[in-house]
């Protein structure tokens, strides 16, 4: 018997088998000569929401919950965030490589040639009513684009995803933009190319009538970190969502549409938009303790608390904590900090949440800083989106080169009946589907 096989007993039918073991995994195929009959399919595991089970293989990120790690490309998150740009990170998650520097500045000038929206574009956002949820018109019109730009059809052409991906990258912040100062009558502002991605989204988002917006340094500098943070996260919910899509084929933008729809639940990235609602309901740093025993109580949930990788403190976390602290020498306190603040302390002392590993996450501090920034509450999401897209590509682009890759489908365990015969109407008994 080989080290590298798992030996298993079918005790149904007395049988022996091997099946091999790679990476610490055996593949679910392997699986099907477990029969009890010619006629039979064969086994299956069975795992809802994919608790346990790989579905690629990928070198983009890696991530070690119960160590609280997160790596790009074997790079840790803590100096990516100290050392580097955002669009310097984008480069490296799509390549592989962090870019010299003639390749960022080649790389940047890529993503500024296609900042702006082509004006039927901007028609199209005009249909929208002003109270339209921003998540819900992003997502339209990156769908849209696909319309706009009918070569990204052609998927297996290298060059034409790379342009494709310059594209994306570079509308999503014109987009968000845009969708926020239709909500106000605003005039939209065009994207201002001698500006940093950052510094350019706050130009379209908040230059009024000044000749020319100068973003805080400070400011500018969070939110490129905040765009790090979230640029890729392994296989999320959102994540397979791009994956399943594109594995039909789709072009990006419909594929990226489709990730952002699940992005905007609320188990995923309307997570911190809850922060701030929770500690609204808690009001004050003295009513934290009776919020806490209320959630040990059974009643309500500790929101931006625990996560389903990470049984350790998010390292994520840790940096935004240290970003709050820079971006509030500028705004000012905010009175939701020391809330946080309290609950955090109060949390990682009590045994309760220590023995079920619930740590902040991502979620807890970031809405408190974009809050403190000047973003609405419903835009939080549209701003996970906007550095997200760049995981969701690069992921896309990875499971195209894949050869083992094929159209998602997954199997089923079928619960319904048995073979039924139709009756005629008149000869049917009632149902008492829809009764009281």
């Amino acid at each position: 018997m080989g080290q590298n096989m798992l030996s298993l007993t079918d005790q149904r039918t007395g049988l022996q088998f091997e099946v091999p073991i790679t990476d610490g995994t055996i593949r679910a195929a392997d699986l099907k000569q477990i029969k009890t009959s010619p006629d039979d399919f064969g086994m299956m595991t069975y795992d809802p929401a994919f608790l346990n089970t790989a579905s690629c293989r990928s070198a983009i990120t890696f991530i070690d919950g119960d160590k609280g790690i997160l790596r790009y490309r074997g790079y840790p998150i803590e100096e990516l965030a100290e050392n580097c740009s955002f669009l310097e990170v984008a480069y490296l998650i799509l390549n592989g490589e962090l870019p010299t520097d003639e390749e960022l500045n080649d790389w940047i000038a890529l993503v500024k040639r296609h900042t702006m929206l082509h004006e039927t574009t901007k028609k199209f956002l005009e249909g929208f009513r002003y109270d339209a949820h921003p998540m819900g018109m992003l997502i339209s019109t990156i769908a849209a684009l696909s319309t706009v730009y009918p070569e990204a059809r052609d998927i297996q052409d290298p060059e034409n995803r790379k342009k494709q991906i310059a594209r994306l990258i570079a509308k999503m912040p014109t987009i968000t933009a845009y969708c926020y100062r239709h909500h106000f009558g605003l005039p939209y502002i065009y994207p201002d190319n001698d500006l940093s991605f950052t510094e350019n989204f706050m130009n379209m988002m908040w230059k009024l009538l000044e000749p020319k917006y100068v973003a805080n340094p400070i400011l500018a500098r969070a939110l490129d970190i905040l765009f790090i943070l979230h640029a890729d996260h392994e296989q999320n919910c959102s994540t397979n969502t791009m994956r399943a899509v594109g594995s039909s084929q789709a072009d990006p933008y419909v594929s990226v549409a489709a990730a952002a729809a699940a992005l905007s639940g609320p188990l995923h990235g309307g997570a911190n938009e809850e922060v701030l609602h929770m500690l609204d309901e808690i009001g004050s740093k003295e009513n934290v303790a009776a919020y806490v025993k209320k959630v040990k109580d059974g009643h309500g949930k500790l929101m931006g608390f625990g996560h389903r990788v990470y049984k350790n403190y998010d390292p994520r976390a840790r940096i935004i904590k240290w970003t709050a602290d820079q971006v509030f020498t500028v705004t000012g306190l905010n009175p939701k900090l020391e809330i946080a603040k309290e609950l955090e302390r109060i949390a990682l002392e009590d045994e309760y949440f220590i023995k079920r590993k619930l740590y902040p996450n991502v979620d807890f501090y970031s809405g408190i800083i974009y809050e403190a920034m000047g973003f609405r509450p419903d835009l939080f999401t549209v701003l996970f989106a906007i550095p997200r897209v760049v995981g969701w590509l690069a992921q896309w682009q990875e499971m195209l080169t894949d050869p083992e890759q094929k159209i998602a489908r997954p199997r089923q365990i079928y619960t319904g009946s048995g073979e039924r015969h139709v009756v005629p109407i008149d000869k049917r008994h009632g149902s008492t589907v829809g009764a009281d």
